[in-house]
């Protein structure tokens, strides 16, 4: 069977590597062309654009690189018909991917959304593209098969396939990383996560980097993408002394006492190896101004937003700065009461996101919906 996925993120290319690696194991003869990441090269699909070519961050950003887009749109839409796929299955990256997915509809090929666009945040209108142009919906937070239910939406909740992607990756010895990284090595250590985006390290890095001046006994370590230069690294963290690590981000949480994370998956994925965070975010003023009147949340991280209260700080904006970065960062790094709730609620976060299996279970909800 033939299948055409499309992810625009880095998160999204995760789960999109993991479910390819899972459809394999009950169609061995799927053939899988898609917009993606190397994760997902790596499984086997063949990449017609990357997603370094495709992730644009705020709504300023996207009418900057509105010619772009419209472009990539009307490339897609080519390159679907010439495939010819039995059906398409789209990860998140709505803004794309709800356009695609309205021509796929006319082209009589099934069409599969594999991780919900949160349209329980904003934009809750969409609702009423999915119900017509999804056939099939999966999704992977608890509260958003209730949420698509009182639109008169059945869609199927698989369980988060962060769970399945934490317990895949190498667990590396702490001293081997250590050493292996070149990292101090009996310091504990503050991860810094700017993001994966080159619009986010450069609004985030920074002030994330000015927080180890306060913290002279800790080793600060910067979680770096090979997307970017060491280089580019460098240039936004106005540090010399900070390393990078390069995709070895859940290793060097799994050695981390504490985190500086930007808004986003790696919250979760923060939350789920177990290390107190501080949730980060600053957009591009209109953006922020554009997002406050149209979002309808209580929170940001997902962290918050799945346990309905807040579990991790977050600094958004004007008050992501160095002085409030301190004194937070102060209160996880030597409050032991502050820090044992954090990891309690950690706990109670895995048990409602239903355990390991989520790609499994998407694969196998997939194949037998192609069936029919």
């Amino acid at each position: 069977m033939k299948y055409y996925l499309i992810a625009g993120e880095a998160s999204g290319d995760l789960h999109a590597s993991n479910l390819i690696k899972a459809i394999k194991q009950l169609d061995p003869d799927a053939r899988f062309r898609a917009w993606g990441g190397d994760r997902m090269q790596k499984e086997g699909a063949t990449i017609v654009k990357h997603i370094d070519e495709l992730s644009f961050m705020g709504f300023a950003e996207v009418l900057l690189n509105l010619p772009t887009i419209l472009n990539n749109i009307k490339l897609c839409k080519a390159d679907i018909i010439d495939y010819q796929p039995n059906t398409v299955i789209f990860i998140d990256y709505p803004g794309f991917n709800l356009r695609i997915a309205n021509f796929v509809r006319k082209q009589n090929i099934k069409t599969i959304y594999y991780i919900s666009p949160q349209v329980w945040a904003w934009h809750k209108s969409r609702v009423k593209k999915i119900r017509r142009d999804i056939d099939k919906m999966l999704v992977i937070l608890p509260f958003e098969q209730d949420f698509y239910l009182k639109h008169n939406y059945n869609v199927e909740f698989v369980g988060h396939p962060l769970l399945d992607a934490l317990e895949r990756t190498d667990h590396i010895p702490e001293a081997d990383f250590r050493r292996k990284n070149n990292l101090a090595e009996n310091n504990p250590v503050i991860a810094l996560l700017p993001g994966s985006r080159k619009q986010e390290i450069k609004k985030m890095l920074a002030i994330m980097c000015e927080v180890s001046d306060n913290y002279p006994g800790y080793q600060f370590v910067i979680a770096g993408t090979t997307g970017h230069s060491e280089d580019l690294y460098r240039q936004f963290s106005g540090k010399s002394d900070i390393p990078v690590v390069f995709d070895q981000t859940y290793n060097l949480l799994r050695i981390a006492y504490a985190a500086l994370v930007t808004s986003g998956t790696a919250t979760l994925e923060t939350a789920l190896i177990g290390v107190p965070q501080i949730v980060c975010y600053k957009a591009n003023t209109i953006s922020y101004q554009i997002a406050r009147r149209l979002v309808d949340i209580k929170f940001i991280s997902l962290v918050n937003l799945i346990m309905d209260e807040e579990v991790v700080k977050e600094m958004i904006q004007n008050d992501f700065n160095t002085t409030n970065l301190v004194k937070e960062l102060r209160e996880i790094t030597e409050n032991d009461h502050y820090r044992a709730e954090i990891l309690n609620k950690y706990k109670q976060l895995r048990k409602k996101l239903g355990g390991t299996g989520a790609s499994a279970k998407a694969a196998k909800a997939i194949a037998e919906f192609l069936k029919n």
